[in-house]
Parts: structure tokens; sequence; C-alpha cells
């Protein structure tokens, strides 16, 4: 059975349905926690930032079982693992939701239009606009031009992209040629490539680190002076009319990835397999501080990157305890509720990449399955750039981000974390004016 979770700064959808929410569902009120103490990682504060997006704040969560049928032999990625039609339904009820429409083709249209509203601009997607989607192709093609993703580590996951690829041409009615993926750090699979043209899927394209172009008049200008490359977007982003950031759930040497770090697979500065480290970037994820500056706060407000994403989405269907490990059964099935020695089989959408890191830091810091096979989770330094991205207009480490453009960005979206890790119930559950707001949709 589906169960989809809604993360929203609106206390009032607590209470009753948005306007057109789908009537086979049903809202359940959280709000009376059950005296659970705060039992964080991270110390608990106030909400930073202000919510943003269709339903402000809002976060979308889709877990059901049935899309995993993985018994642990193989490789986890091997599409017969999973049930396409199971997952095409999370991605459509999931935009469905975070738009608070009853169809996917309104959820759709509801995002496009708020993503324009917040820019001064009327009316919703049109025809011959082109989206991105920024993939994390992380584990394939790490070390050299091998094409076949066949590895043990994560990459996105196949089907997922494939349906969340169906939605846009089917739901939101995207022409497949104006529609392409993309991670020009790593080296997309022959056969995701494949599996996600055929069909009505025909003409999308896939931009790796092997046919993708810098944009040398898109140079990435950092707010905090450091050595390093110099960063070119590529053209296929800078082309790009909207963005879509389709990140991992999992854990990360340095701690934790979510879409923040997406990005950077973004860039292109002469490092073909190593981007990140030729922008000399890893410093401030290895330093473990709170108060300092942050590039993934940069590359949050770039007017190309963060600045034109309409949706972002965490695939946790299967998620790794680090970016480098080997995913198994036993690494990658987590024990809390609602999974309860399961794999996760989840993805979570919003608009706002505060709130979606922010809830994803959360899930992530209070896994023992996660933690146990990565000490590095534990370091609460982890959500540095969640604080500089919340109060990024009075950021701690006195940093004045930028949108590349040399404006200054005032507002990302809103920080802060559950209240506890069995009611995961955020500030507006609990009355509040300003926060995140955890209800469930049956």
């Amino acid at each position: 059975m589906l169960i989809a979770l809604i993360i929203t700064a609106t206390f009032a959808a607590c209470n009753q349905k948005s306007t057109g929410e789908t009537e086979r569902n049903t809202t359940e009120k959280t709000g009376i926690t059950s005296g659970n103490e705060y039992d964080n990682l991270y110390p608990q504060h106030i909400p930073y930032g202000t919510g943003i997006g269709a339903m402000p704040g809002r976060v979308v969560w889709a877990h059901n079982p049935d899309s995993v049928e993985w018994n642990g032999n193989g490789y986890w990625w091997n599409p017969v693992h999973f049930d396409e039609s199971v997952m095409l339904k999370m991605v459509n009820d999931s935009i469905s939701s975070l738009g608070g429409k009853s169809t996917a083709k309104d959820g759709w249209f509801s995002l496009f239009s708020a993503h324009n509203a917040d820019k001064g601009i009327d009316g919703a997607y049109q025809q011959g606009q082109k989206i991105a989607i920024k993939a994390n192709i992380n584990g394939s093609g790490v070390f050299d031009d091998d094409t076949s993703g066949e590895t043990q580590m994560s990459y996105t996951n196949p089907v997922l992209l494939k349906a969340l690829l169906r939605s846009l041409v089917e739901e939101a009615g995207v022409a497949p040629n104006n529609i392409t993926v993309y991670d020009v750090s790593r080296l997309f699979p022959d056969y995701m490539v494949e599996m996600c043209t055929q069909g009505n899927l025909n003409g999308i394209n896939f931009v790796g680190r092997n046919n993708g172009t810098a944009d040398e008049n898109a140079p990435i200008n950092w707010s905090y002076k450091f050595s390093g490359k110099v960063n070119y977007l590529p053209t296929c982003v800078t082309d790009a009319d909207y963005l879509i950031n389709l990140a991992n759930l999992k854990g990360h040497s340095y701690g934790i990835t979510l879409c923040g770090k997406n990005h950077f697979g973004s860039f292109i500065n002469g490092n073909a397999m190593r981007p990140p480290e030729g922008a000399n970037l890893h410093q401030w994820l290895t330093k473990g501080e709170m108060g300092i500056y942050s590039p993934l706060v940069d590359l949050m407000a770039n007017a190309d990157l963060g600045g034109k994403t309409v949706l972002y989405m965490l695939d946790a269907v299967i998620c790794a305890p680090s970016e480098g490990a080997s995913i198994t059964a036993d690494n990658s099935k987590w024990q809390q509720a609602p999974f309860n020695q399961d794999y996760t089989s989840s993805i979570f959408v919003s608009q706002d990449p505060v709130a979606i890191d922010s809830v994803g830091a959360d899930f992530l810091a209070n896994e023992p399955t996660v933690s146990d096979n990565n000490s590095a989770v534990k370091n609460a330094a982890n959500e540095n750039y969640l604080h500089e991205a919340g109060l990024v207009s009075n950021a701690p480490s006195g940093t004045v981000y930028t949108d590349n453009h040399g404006n200054t960005v005032s507002n990302l979206g809103v920080h802060e974390h559950w209240n506890n890790s069995a009611d995961k119930q955020y500030s507006r559950n609990l009355g509040k004016d300003e926060g995140i707001e955890l209800i469930k949709i049956k």
C-alpha cells in the first residue's frame, strides 16, 4: 500500500485537504506528540529561512515496499529488481501532492507556475522550453571509461529515472527532445540510456563527461575567494529553461550527500574524472566545522542551477551508506520505522532545496544502518551548509552569497529538524508560524 508523507510549511494542510487535493487520500492531523524527547544528532533550533514552492516548504515522501523486489543477489541496479508501474505511481502521486492537486498533470502545472511566479513570470511550462535533469551517476565510470554500469556502488536508480521521464512526457507534456539528463563528471551506463530513450521517450538526450561541452561564457563565481581551477557550467545547463535536481539519499565519506552536493557534477574544469577536486571544493567538506563558508550554498544560489530548479527529488529507493560502498542487502536495509529491516523503497520531492535536504539529513543521521557503516555521518557539522543556506541573508560564516551574477541572495528555503525520530514532526505540526510540517496521506 502506498504511503505518502508530506512535509510542508503550511499548517492548514494538517487540518484539511489542500485545494484540489485528491479525494482518495485522507489527511490526518499529527500535531499531538507522543511525549518523546528530542533525540536527533543535530542540535535543536528554531526554523531558519522561509519556505518556498507551490506549497511553501512542502516535501512529499512516497514509500512503497512493493517498488523493490531485490533478494540481495546480483547487481542492485538491475531493472528486473524494481516494479516500474509502482514507481511511476509513486512519482505521479508525489507530483500531484506537491502541487496541491488531484492529478500529476495539474501538479506539474502548479509546480511550473509557482516557479515562474517566484521570478515574476506568468504562466507554466511552454512547448519548446528545455529541461535539464541532474542525475547522480557518481558510482558509474568513476575510474575509467566503462559504460556497462556494472558496479555495486550507488548511482541514480534507472527505473526511477525512467518513471520521472515518463511523468514529464506523459503528464507534463514535455517533448522528449527537449529533455536532457546529465552528469558531466561521469559516464551514463549504456543500458540506462537505452531503456530511457525507447518508445515515447525516444529523443531524450544524455550528456556525460564524454560529450559535455563547457559554456565559457558561464564561469562559476564563488562568493568566497579560494584557489582552484576555473569552473564552467555545461551548455546543457545554460541552454535549459528549467532544471530538475535528482539526487541520492545516502551517506558520504564526508558525512551526507543530498541535493546540495549533487551539483558537484554540474561543472567542467579540465579535470575530467574529478572536477570537484580540480575546483578545490573538498576542503570545505573535510573541515567538518560549523560557521564556515560552503560552496554548496553557492551552487544552490546559482541562477543557472538552483535558480532554474523547478523540482528537487531524492532517490531513496535503495540507500547506500557511502558513495564508495558496495551496496548489499545488509547495508541498505534500514532499521527505523516504517522500513523495519527492509529497503527504504522511497522517494522525496520538494520545491524547497533547504527543506528537502533538512529532512534527508534527519533520516540519515538517525539511521543505525547508515551510521554503523559510516562513522562520518555522526559528525553534526554535516549540516553546516544547511545553516548557511537557511540563514543565507546573514550567514553564520559572514559570507555574502550571490546568484553568480552579483545579486545578493536573501532566501533559499527553510531549515530545521524534526522533534524526535519516533514522531518525525516539525514546527508547523506544533502550531508554529514557520518551519516544516509532517503530515501523512493515506
